[in-house]
């Protein structure tokens, strides 16, 4: 890497079609010293498949507090990082915002890559209004998700909502008691991949749809916001 180079990129990856990696994202991964990755073996693959070997460091959830400190002081002696997740984004619903604060805050500089990302498609596929939204990624999984889920009854920009397979009828539900049943919404599954869905309706349509098809999949929930005049 050059002088001036960043000491951190964050490198979006596929989402599913692997011929969504950009041509700068690969300049970076090959050239960066080290390569954090949240699942060293979903990453490897990717990796294997662009021909790149340059050193895998695992960085998840479970260890960003404890590495973040050695790896500011090690970029601080020039090494250079690429931060990719297990797929889209780092450090949207994915571990990478510590990291960044951090490196920030120790002086360093920080460049993200633009690319792949799933709630960016599935808002603008699912003809809800999007020139002002609201991201509100994963819902907690208990505490917290009512107060949450009440707390954006009265918003009136798109919402949008990731959510595992195992929970999208329960958030549906959950939603259609706020929001009303007649609220529109569109379901967006397995973004970018060979069967991609995107399924648009009321709540209770989309609550009615899920009880007899396939829950499988990566999930966003794009939520329209409510309407002013009602």
């Amino acid at each position: 890497m050059s002088e001036n180079s960043p000491n951190l990129f964050l490198v979006p990856t596929p989402i599913g079609n692997l011929k969504d990696i950009t041509l700068r994202a690969i300049e970076v991964l090959k050239t960066a010293d080290v390569i954090l990755a949240e699942d060293t073996r979903t990453s490897g693959q990717l990796l294997k498949h662009l021909e790149i070997s340059r050193p895998l460091q695992s960085y998840h959830i479970f260890n960003e507090h404890k590495t973040v400190e050695k790896l500011v002081e090690r970029m601080n002696k020039g090494e250079v990082f690429a931060l990719i997740s297990d797929a889209g984004t780092p450090a949207i619903s994915d571990p990478g915002f510590l990291l960044v604060r951090e490196v920030l805050a120790a002086g360093l500089d920080v460049q993200c890559l633009p690319g792949a990302t799933a709630f960016v498609p599935a808002l603008v596929n699912s003809g809800l209004p999007n020139d002002r939204f609201v991201f509100e990624g994963f819902l907690p999984h208990k505490k917290g998700r009512k107060t949450r889920i009440d707390g954006l009854m009265e918003e009136v920009r798109t919402i949008i909502f990731y959510e595992s397979p195992h929970r999208l009828l329960k958030t549906l539900g959950q939603l259609a008691e706020a929001f009303g049943a007649d609220r529109q919404a569109c379901v967006s599954r397995e973004l970018t991949k060979l069967h991609e869905e995107n399924v648009r309706g009321t709540l209770a349509e989309l609550i009615e749809y899920y009880q007899t098809n396939t829950l499988k999949g990566e999930f966003v929930l794009t939520v329209a916001g409510k309407n002013p005049k009602a």
